[in-house]
């Protein structure tokens, strides 16, 4: 690991004044050499480190976000919104009483990577900014299209945990295990720029597929940091829940996950669904097939399971991943059955 500068913001605004980069800038290669010369922005550090391990990053400065107390407070607005700070910790939010009665799905999301002691390090945003765990893109050896190369080595190599869903021209799956569960629940995020000017953009909206941008996973602008995911409201009738699948049960990325938001009007009848599916695509992978099979319908068992076969209808698996298909199925109707039956 090279030396770097290190330093500690006390502010938002003071840090975002120091000319930081985003993570996929500060990669940006010549020739295939890692990225130098810039300043980068540490949280929980968890993903930065490993990149810089990896020798995939080489930064000049690191900026230290941990003693800025605005970005790590879960408050809770008038009109009964939420409002997380980007240095939360998973595993706050795992245990916050409002975040498990009100947003279920993103506490069971939270609650489930990695091991407890990574939880309580990383934040939530670092985890839905952390680039690709593709071993390609991780990997000095392979110069894929990612980092600037000519070739997504995933398509006739070792796929099997890479994507099923709009993978045009790089099969990496999203790494936030936050991020389905989020989207499903509307959420937004807060950007500060700067000159101390703030950006409002729903988290949806952020995430850029690879036909838009094969070099960066989001449109976070440089000189941006994400300041805080906000919630919005729950409406009545509103239920959610997040499933997950590894090859260990714990300590494992997903192979596929799930995250449900359903409405239900008082006879039990869908008016309004959100069916996001993770470990699918190169962005958190909204199945609109299954929402439309939902609305207007009641929540039994046979629905469920139409309309988890309608979520994977599209898919285009490569040639080690279609394992996958029947896993999200399961997936799909456990969740919605769990969502639509809470008390």
């Amino acid at each position: 690991m090279n030396r770097f500068e290190w330093t500690s913001a006390g502010a938002v605004a003071a840090a975002a004044r120091l000319g930081p980069v985003t993570v996929a800038e500060a990669m940006a290669t010549q020739s295939g050499a890692p990225g130098t010369a810039a300043t980068v922005l540490k949280a929980g550090g968890i993903d930065l480190l490993d990149l810089m391990k990896e020798g995939l990053l080489t930064p000049r400065r690191i900026v230290n976000l941990r003693g800025i107390p605005e970005l790590g407070r879960i408050l809770e607005g008038a009109d009964g919104s939420l409002r997380i700070g980007s240095l939360v910790t998973l595993a706050q939010i795992a245990e916050h009483p409002l975040v498990a009665r009100r947003y279920r799905a993103l506490a069971q999301a939270a609650g489930l990577p990695a091991s407890p002691q990574i939880r309580n390090v990383a934040t939530i945003g670092g985890n839905l900014l952390q680039r690709p765990h593709c071993w390609y893109f991780r990997s000095l050896h392979h110069h894929c299209l990612r980092k600037g190369g000519a070739t997504c080595f995933a398509f006739s190599g070792e796929n099997r945990y890479h994507a099923v869903f709009a993978h045009e021209g790089c099969a990496m799956v999203h790494p936030s295990t936050t991020a389905p569960a989020l989207v499903a629940l509307g959420a937004r995020i807060e950007l500060l720029r700067r000159d101390g000017s703030r950006r409002m953009v729903a988290l949806e909206s952020l995430f850029l597929t690879p036909e838009e941008d094969i070099r960066r996973e989001n449109d976070l602008k440089p000189g941006e940091i994400l300041a805080a995911i906000i919630l919005p409201p729950m409406k009545p009738g509103v239920r959610s829940w997040y499933e997950r699948q590894g090859e260990q049960d714990s300590f494992d990325w997903p192979v596929a996950e799930v995250a449900v938001v359903v409405k239900l009007d008082s006879p039990g009848i869908c008016r309004e669904a959100a069916v996001i599916l993770g470990a699918a695509a190169p962005v958190p992978y909204r199945a609109k097939a299954a929402e439309s099979a939902l609305i207007g319908k009641p929540s039994s068992a046979g629905n469920a399971r139409d309309a988890a076969r309608a979520a994977v209808a599209g898919a285009d698996p490569l040639s080690g991943n279609g394992y996958k298909l029947p896993v999200f199925e399961a997936l799909v109707a456990r969740a919605i059955l769990h969502a639509a039956n809470q008390g």
